[in-house]
């Protein structure tokens, strides 16, 4: 039984010390009004997180990412799938809030909310 018992220590310790840890998601600036002149003015996209990019990198992609999904027709569940370049977008428009994510090869994420941020 002692034999049985330490084994399973050493198995769990071995799944856990080979597991890799998760990624942190980074808090990024908020892209403001990006839509100036249209329907869409003094809406920003924001609560930008991104794991496994840059922040420069997150922003451009939050913002023509939302460009593409806006002019993009959405489907019967209420969600956009774009392009932008090698990134995968997703746009979520149930709610009063569009929710967004982006995904590229690896472990490169980004998640954001588009709409009125509460100015």
């Amino acid at each position: 039984m002692k034999k049985l018992t330490a084994a399973a220590v050493v198995a769990a310790f071995i799944a856990s010390a080979t597991a890799p840890a998760p990624a942190h998601a980074k808090s990024c600036p908020p892209v403001l009004n990006m839509f100036e002149g249209s329907r869409f003015e003094g809406s920003d996209s924001y609560r930008i997180r991104a794991t496994g990019v840059s922040c420069s990198t997150a922003r451009r992609v939050a913002r023509q990412g939302t460009r593409r999904a806006v002019a993009a027709t959405p489907n019967v569940n209420g969600f956009v799938r774009v392009r932008y370049r090698r990134w995968r977008v997703l746009d979520d428009l149930r709610g009063s809030t569009d929710r967004f994510k982006a995904r590229a090869g690896g472990s490169k994420r980004i998640t954001w909310l588009f709409g009125d941020a509460g100015r």
